[in-house]
């Protein structure tokens, strides 16, 4: 596999992890054990029967748990400690010929953009179930089918450019993470029946002069 191919399954592998991870190896595998790609020696053991068997139930449970308002954030958070691990091993993996040292740094940087990638797909969904209706929930979900679909035909037909919208796709994640958490931030306050702007301490404990 030519070097740029394996940093795009790399990058790639550790991107889908966040969005769909069962979803990811069950079609890279798939699509090894069908001779379609060729696939680097620490990344083989996705062909095998038992991990496409696990990794298609998983798939198929992921896919309804994701289309039930509310319990697709309950499904997030516990994936937190799935899907970022994971994606760091299968970014690992994809650099298995290319010597330790970059198969550790990719690991880092695989759980990185994994992690990433989670946060942001979690905490818009939970902000999205803010909204009563489930017709926007539903919506999100078929576009993050949609996009992890797009992205791995893109990562193998054409690896320069998915890198490029990669790295495009990281930079608005940074951008907009911390707004999506300040606007959960709000919601919680809100429900919670804390004010939305409490004063700072210091002026709330001044007495009044004269």
């Amino acid at each position: 596999m030519e070097h740029l191919q394996q940093i795009a399954l790399a990058g790639g592998l550790a991107w889908a992890s966040g969005i769909r991870l069962y979803a990811a190896v069950f079609i890279v595998g798939l699509l090894g054990r069908l001779g379609y790609v060729n696939l680097p020696s620490d990344l083989v053991v996705l062909e095998h029967n038992w991990v496409l068997g696990a990794s298609a139930i998983m798939l198929i449970a992921e896919f309804l748990a994701d289309k039930v308002p509310g319990f697709d954030s309950i499904w997030d958070s516990i994936h937190t400690f799935i899907r970022i691990p994971i994606g760091a091993m299968l970014a690992w993996g994809a650099m298995g010929d290319q010597g330790p040292a970059l198969q550790m740094a990719a690991g880092i940087l695989g759980g990185a953009i994994a992690g990433g990638t989670h946060l942001a797909k979690a905490g818009a969904r939970a902000a999205i179930n803010t909204s009563p209706e489930p017709f926007t929930n539903w919506t999100a979900s078929a576009g993050e089918d949609g996009l992890l679909l797009g992205g791995l035909w893109l990562m193998f037909a054409h690896p320069l450019a998915f890198l490029v919208l990669l790295a495009l796709f990281i930079a608005l994640t940074i951008w907009l993470l911390p707004k999506i958490l300040r606007y959960l931030a709000r919601i919680w306050r809100k429900l919670s029946g804390a004010p939305a702007d409490a004063p700072p301490a210091a002026a709330t404990s001044r007495s009044p002069s004269g």
